[in-house]
């Protein structure tokens, strides 16, 4: 039956983005069709054939030795806040757990490792190789290819970074596929972070997000493209490979510091926003039970209400929709990463786990939004408001195709 629900819920999932599109009569079917191949290739490949997986199954021991290297030098440097051996005896260890030095410290490692990548240009030919194959499967042209392809391993930002010089001719379809990919996808700094959370909620969690994040990449081009059609103007143009694959640093060094900088810019971002979110989200919490008859409500459980028969249409039994929903909710209101940490005291069968570890991947919230439109606008700022116009549309579109992504591992395994 659940099979059956997936099914129904990819077709629903169409369905919604056909009725709000902005011209049904230019969508163009025979790419939605390729999109829709292109995830279910991805998946098997990356799930069901030996090699991929056990490359793929590998890159948890990867995240493992990292997480354990961050760990020490974290301790080292914040001691006991860091989860380091207290000066004194705890008599309740749950509160001695600090997310900003005890989590978030792994997005330095992976910047810094990143920057190193990129010094060598190893980042770039992966991402230059995967734009070749959105281009030549889904007809899409080579700077938004890029683009989409780049928000697989960057940050909602860094991925249109990468196409800055093409960002103020792109098409408004382009434009828009772009930012909706960003929202589709997660950085890979986040990621490996994503998957220490998941440990021991899913078998190797960073196998299923990176298969996650690789899924939605089309997924993403599919709704954007089926919100707002082509209007056969796109930019042609294509990337110079020589400029492209060179690094920006001079020296392994320099990336090192350099991708230390950027990290611990995220890392305050980060808690900046964790904060923000939080207390807005209690204010709002505090009005809300101020209300009569509406004590013991919050915003999540309201919203949670929202995407009660969008879960169900993932596959999620109808008994744990409730469960799954407001998880869902937390994921849209606060972000992926509250979510995946409260998925781990929630009951759930091993299979709604799964779908819901594939469908809350992606950086579809509100905080995102607000990051989006901060960082974008003085990139281009003649195109300010477009970027607010697209801005919740691209968060549809998102969650649209993570949903679809979680339907569709929910077929396969």
């Amino acid at each position: 039956m659940d099979k059956v629900q997936s099914i129904f819920g990819i077709l629903v999932f169409l369905g919604v983005c056909f009725l709000l599109s902005e011209n049904r009569k230019k969508i163009n079917w025979k790419l939605v069709g390729a999109a829709l191949a292109l995830q279910l290739v991805i998946a098997l490949v990356l799930l069901k054939f030996p090699i991929a997986n056990t490359m793929l199954s590998k890159l948890n021991g990867l995240v493992l030795v990292l997480d354990e290297a961050t760990k020490f030098g974290a301790q080292y440097v914040l001691g006991y806040l860091a989860g380091g051996q207290t000066p004194y005896e705890l008599t309740n260890p749950a509160s001695n757990f600090i997310i900003a030095t005890q989590i978030l410290p792994i997005i330095l490692t992976i910047s810094a490792v990143v920057g190193v990548l990129y010094h060598y240009g190893i980042i770039q030919r992966v991402v230059w190789l995967i734009s070749k194959v959105l281009q030549k499967s889904l007809g899409i042209d080579g700077p938004t290819g890029l683009g989409v392809a780049s928000s697989i391993f960057l940050g909602i930002i860094e991925a249109p970074i990468f196409v800055k010089p093409y960002l103020k001719t792109m098409s408004r379809s382009g434009f828009f596929t772009l930012i909706s990919a960003a929202m589709a996808t997660v950085a890979g700094t986040v990621l490996v972070l994503y998957a220490t959370v998941l440990e021991g909620v899913v078998e190797t969690p960073i196998v299923h997000l990176l298969t996650a994040s690789f899924m939605s990449a089309p997924a993403a081009i599919l709704f954007a493209k089926m919100l707002i059609p082509s209007d056969g103007q796109e930019l042609q143009s294509a990337v110079d490979s020589k400029d492209f694959f060179k690094g920006n640093t001079d020296s392994v060094f320099e990336a090192i510091i350099n991708g230390t900088t950027e990290g611990m810019q995220m890392i305050v971002n980060i808690i900046g926003v964790l904060i923000v979110i939080f207390s807005l989200v209690a204010l709002i919490n505090i009005g809300i039970a101020a209300v009569p008859g509406m004590d013991g409500m919050k915003l999540e459980s309201l919203a949670a209400y929202l995407f009660y028969p969008f879960t169900w249409l993932m596959g999620i039994p109808w008994a744990e929709v409730a469960k799954a929903s407001e998880l869902m909710a937390v994921k849209t209101i606060l972000n992926e990463f509250v979510a995946y940490s409260q998925m781990r005291s929630v009951e759930l069968t091993a299979s709604s786990k799964m779908i819901l570890t594939y469908a809350m991947c992606g950086f579809a919230n509100f905080g995102s939004l607000g990051i989006l439109i901060g960082g974008l606008v003085p990139i281009v700022p003649e195109r300010k408001k477009e970027i607010l116009d697209l801005g919740i549309k691209a968060m549809l579109a998102g969650t649209l195709a993570t949903m679809t992504t979680g339907a569709i591992v929910n077929l396969l395994t």
